[in-house]
């Protein structure tokens, strides 16, 4: 609803902050992208883990997200964080800690996790020497 554009994700930027390929970055965007379509598809439950924020979980016909206290505390302050929980007590709803299992958010205990992560060592590059 309304006139919001979608803005396209910046490849470029992405890979350069992860030290790795721009074909890489989306190989892995459109991969994560289609895993996830399938699985909603397949009436799924699934949990998208959003680092630092929180989880994004979709279960049947139901969407919650569940943020990090310690990201509502950055957003927020402390101190606005806890005036707000103490008017609206259901924000505490919405809280979650990063100790809780993801699978024990759903009411079936079985959740498809993404993304996927794959630990890999990769050498930092040389830094590039300029000629004059």
């Amino acid at each position: 609803p309304g006139n919001k554009e979608l803005e396209p994700i910046k490849y470029s930027k992405v890979a350069a902050a992860a030290s790795v390929s721009r074909r890489k970055v989306e190989g892995c965007v459109q991969g994560t992208l289609s895993l996830f379509s399938y699985c909603l598809g397949q009436g799924e439950n699934v949990a998208l883990l959003l680092k630092d924020i929180g989880v994004l979980l979709l279960e049947a016909t139901k969407v919650e997200m569940r943020f990090y206290h310690h990201f509502l505390e950055t957003l927020a302050g402390k101190e606005n964080l806890e005036k707000v929980v103490f008017q609206v007590p259901q924000v505490l709803d919405t809280m979650l800690s990063p100790m809780v299992p993801v699978a024990s958010l759903c009411s079936s205990g079985r959740v498809i996790i993404f993304p996927r992560f794959a630990v890999e060592v990769v050498a930092k590059p040389q830094p590039r020497v300029l000629l004059k």
